[in-house]
C-alpha cells in the first residue's frame, strides 16, 4: 500500500483512541458535576461537530450533498448516538461511579453482535455466545456490586439503568449507521450525526439553563468539554476508523478491550474510586466476553 502509514503507527493510534475513550469516563464524571447532561452534550457535539466539518470539508473538499433519503438515517444516527447516548451518559454519571459505568458501557460491541444476529442476519458462532454470556455476567456482576440478590429483588438504581440506556442507544447508532454508511464514509457519517445529535440537543440545552452554565463555566469545566469534544470524539473515532480501513474491523475492535480497563484504572488513580472485587471480576468477565466476540466477528 503505497505511501500508508506504518503499522505501528496505525497499532498506536489505535491504543491512544481507546486510551481517549477510557477518560472520556472520568472528564464525563467531572463534568457531571457541573453541567446538566443536555447542557453537558450539546457543548461536547457542537465543537466537535464544527472540528469534524472542517476535517470533511478539508479531505474531500467541500461538504458531500446528503439525499432526501439519507435525512432520516443520519437523523436517526444523531438522536440514538448523540442525542440518546449523551443524556443518559452524564445522568447516569451523576449518580454511579465512572469505573461502574465503563464496565457496563463495554458490552456495546456484545449487544451491537446481537442486534446485528437479528436485523442482519449475522451468525452467532460459539465462541460469540460464550462471548456475551461472559459479557452479560460481568455487567451483572459490576451493577449488582456481587450480590445477586440486588437483582431479584428490583434494587438496580437509576444510575445503572441509566447507563444501560447507553449501551441501547449505541446499538441502535451502530445498526442504523450501516445504511447511513452506504453513501457515506464513515468520517462523513460521523460529523453529519454529531451535527443532527447537537442541533437535537440544542431545544433541551436551553431548557435546561443553557446560556447561565456556559457563563459560570470555570476554566476546568472547558477543559473536560475540550477533551470530550477533540480526544474522545474526533480524534478518538478518526484514528479508529482509520485502524479499521488499514488492518480491518476485527483487528481493529480487538483495541476496544482497552478502554474498559483504561477507564477502571484512571477512575481509581484520578477520582480514589475503590477498587472492589465484583468490580474486577466484572472487568476480567467483559474483557474475556470482549475478546471472544470481536475475536469471532
Amino acid at each position: 500500500m503505497p505511501g500508508a502509514a506504518p503499522l505501528w503507527q496505525i497499532y498506536l493510534k489505535l491504543t491512544f483512541a481507546a486510551v481517549f475513550w477510557g477518560g472520556t469516563f472520568i472528564s464525563g464524571k467531572l463534568l457531571a458535576a457541573s453541567l446538566s447532561p443536555a447542557v453537558a452534550a450539546f457543548l461536547r457535539f457542537t465543537l466537535a461537530g464544527a472540528v469534524l466539518l472542517g476535517l470533511v470539508w478539508r479531505h474531500h473538499g467541500h461538504l458531500p450533498r446528503i439525499n432526501r433519503d439519507d435525512l432520516l438515517p443520519l437523523l436517526l444516527l444523531g438522536l440514538s448516538g448523540v442525542f440518546a447516548y449523551n443524556v443518559f451518559f452524564f445522568s447516569g454519571l451523576k449518580q454511579i461511579e465512572a469505573s461502574r459505568a465503563a464496565v457496563i458501557i463495554a458490552n456495546n460491541p456484545v449487544m451491537i453482535a446481537i442486534g446485528a444476529a437479528i436485523f442482519y442476519g449475522e451468525e452467532l458462532s460459539p465462541k460469540k455466545i460464550i462471548g456475551i454470556i461472559l459479557s452479560v455476567v460481568g455487567a451483572i456482576t459490576v451493577v449488582v456490586r456481587g450480590e445477586l440478590s440486588q437483582l431479584l429483588t428490583g434494587e438496580v438504581g437509576w444510575g445503572e439503568l441509566m447507563i444501560f440506556g447507553c449501551v441501547l442507544s449505541w446499538t441502535t447508532y451502530s445498526l442504523v449507521g450501516r445504511r447511513a454508511m452506504r453513501n457515506f464514509s464513515p468520517l462523513v457519517a460521523v460529523t453529519y450525526s454529531a451535527v443532527a445529535g447537537a442541533l437535537l440537543l440544542l431545544p433541551l440545552a436551553l431548557l435546561s439553563g443553557l446560556g447561565p452554565q456556559v457563563v459560570a463555566g470555570s476554566l476546568t469545566t472547558w477543559g473536560h468539554i475540550g477533551y470530550l469534544a477533540l480526544f474522545g470524539t474526533v480524534l478518538g473515532f478518526v484514528w479508529y476508523y482509520q485502524g479499521i480501513v488499514r488492518i480491518g474491523s476485527t483487528r481493529a475492535g480487538q483495541f476496544i478491550n482497552i478502554v474498559p480497563l483504561t477507564a477502571v484504572c484512571l477512575s481509581v488513580l484520578l477520582l480514589g474510586e475503590p477498587l472492589t472485587w465484583s468490580l474486577l471480576v466484572g472487568l476480567l468477565l467483559v474483557s474475556a466476553g470482549l475478546y471472544l466476540t470481536n475475536r469471532s466477528s
